[in-house]
């Protein structure tokens, strides 16, 4: 039959979850030290625990060597003679032990077997717990909530306590205690006062549990979860794909009424939560991760860094930007890729930019404004502005920080800078002038404005003018349709009797 001590042990090792042999050997262990103070020995000792009895007995252990003189320290050391005089079946090489008495310990003693048997308990805990745990991060656990320190909240998880931080905790949930929550194993630290078991509500896992559990479609597997990017408290965007064409993965997931989704909601205490329909095309993903905003265009900046470039409509930048940059950090984090939003008014500016850089900028010497003066061009020429444009781009207060230039000068190069630019816009562009350097040559000639059609039937009329002449008609049959002109090849017309010039015959 078993002893008290060794009963009071089983239910020890079964109470704290560790094995029997470990609560033994702490036993032992303690024992062993105790003897150790209380005889001041640096004997190697060992203790042994009687089952039946109860009793620790404590050995004096000693290596078995050939001879006395190869003997180094009798404490630990013994010969063959002797070994063989204790137990006959001694060898060299082989132990002899020798028992200790383990009488009059005293309180001391005592007092350094129970801390010593406390430490060796707490730490096959701390290993057992550190086991058990280690192998189920991301696991969903059942959990109570056993008391509040501040910030942090400590659950009782079966086997040991976690904790959970204000950075593992919605915004949007408050605690009691003795209230069952559903929570994720986050991590396991193994510290030296006890492995640190931390769980969270703000984590992704928690979410996609929930939908495992509220949509069997998601459970069978016929709806897949591809992504989830989620700001606990906030907003929560999950990317589902169906596998059978019959079946819609985003009405799955919301429910006839929104039933599924609602429940999820108010799980994690109204956190908001975007469905969106997975697609391996980013630049379709994207498009959907952005909702609720409409998006213009995407492009693909570079493929191999994941960037992408997004142009929305004006009206919709805020939109698809989110509260502090929420909507576009939760759809970045749900592609895996980089992304730019832009306006569309933005995009318009930089392309102007680029097809602006790209035109060579015209340098325009400062002698081209005669209202500057020369020695006001010296000095700019000095500070290092030799061109009109490069003047025209500074500031007064710019000009006036130049040496040598005051107010006054400031306000004088302005005025001229102003007067060269009105000048420009006056003056007409160099095709205008050169048009009407064309123009006015086909004046000097006698065919201001006549077009080349116009051009072209000169020769009928002349045929015409001159059959009126031998035939003496009136001049409106010969006479060219508008205002236009005849020419000097028409001169034969003078030969016309006035008579027959001046109207219509009778």
């Amino acid at each position: 039959m078993a002893s008290e001590i060794y009963n009071v042990i089983d239910a020890l090792s079964r109470e704290k979850g560790i094995d029997r042999q470990i609560v033994v050997s702490a036993v032992e262990d303690a024992i062993v030290a105790a003897t150790r103070k209380k005889d001041k020995s640096q004997e190697n000792l060992r203790g042994e625990l009687d089952k039946e009895s109860g009793k620790v007995n404590v050995y004096a252990v000693k290596s078995i060597l050939p001879s006395e003189d190869d003997i180094g320290d009798p404490q630990l050391e013994i010969s063959l003679d002797e070994a063989k005089a204790i137990d006959p079946n001694a060898e060299v090489g082989g132990e002899v032990r020798f028992l200790k008495s383990t009488e009059g310990l005293g309180r001391i003693s005592a007092q350094i077997a129970k801390q010593i048997i406390f430490q060796k308990v707490r730490e096959a805990e701390r290993d057992t717990v550190y086991n058990e745990y280690i192998g189920r991060v991301g696991e969903i656990l059942n959990a109570t909530i056993k008391r509040i320190e501040g910030p942090d909240v400590i659950l009782d998880i079966g086997k040991a306590e976690a904790r959970m931080g204000r950075k593992e905790q919605s915004r949007l949930e408050s605690f009691a205690v003795g209230e069952r929550v559903r929570v994720v194993l986050a991590r396991v630290d193994k510290q030296s006062k006890g492995p640190a078991v931390v769980v969270s509500r703000a984590a992704p896992e928690l979410v996609q549990n929930l939908f495992q559990t509220e949509v069997p479609e998601i459970y069978d597997g016929t709806v897949q979860i591809r992504a989830i990017a989620r700001e606990a408290g906030e907003r929560t965007k999950i990317a589902v794909m169906s596998k059978d064409k019959d079946v819609d993965a985003v009405g799955a997931c919301v429910g006839m009424k929104g039933m599924r989704v609602q429940s999820i909601i108010r799980e994690l205490r109204g956190e908001k939560i975007d469905i969106i329909e997975y697609h391996e095309d980013p630049v379709t993903f994207a498009e959907k991760a952005l909702q609720p905003a409409k998006v213009s265009r995407v492009t693909v900046v570079d493929p191999t860094e994941k960037h992408l470039e997004v142009v929305v409509d004006d009206s919709q930048l805020s939109l698809a930007i989110g509260k502090k940059g929420q909507n576009v950090r939760l759809a970045a984090k749900l592609l895996g890729w980089k992304i730019d939003i832009k306006s569309e008014e933005e995009k318009r500016q930089e392309v102007e930019q680029q097809m602006a850089s790209l035109v060579p900028q015209q340098a325009t010497p400062l002698e081209s404004v005669p209202d500057l003066g020369e020695t006001l061009i010296e000095k700019l020429k000095e500070a290092g502005i030799t061109t009109v444009e490069a003047l025209a781009d500074m500031t007064p207060e710019q000009l006036e920080e130049l040496p040598g230039v005051g107010p006054k000068t400031v306000e004088k190069i302005s005025v001229a800078v102003n007067n060269y630019f009105s000048t420009l816009e006056s003056q007409p562009p160099a095709e205008a002038v050169a048009e009407g350097e064309v123009q006015a040559e086909a004046a000097e000639a006698g065919f201001a404005e006549t077009d080349l059609a116009e051009q072209a039937e000169q020769p009928a009329v002349e045929e015409e003018i001159s059959a009126a002449t031998t035939t003496e008609v009136s001049t409106e049959e010969v006479q060219p349709s508008g205002d236009q002109e005849t020419s000097s090849e028409t001169e034969p017309t003078e030969n016309v009797p006035e008579s027959e010039s001046g109207g219509e015959e009778s």
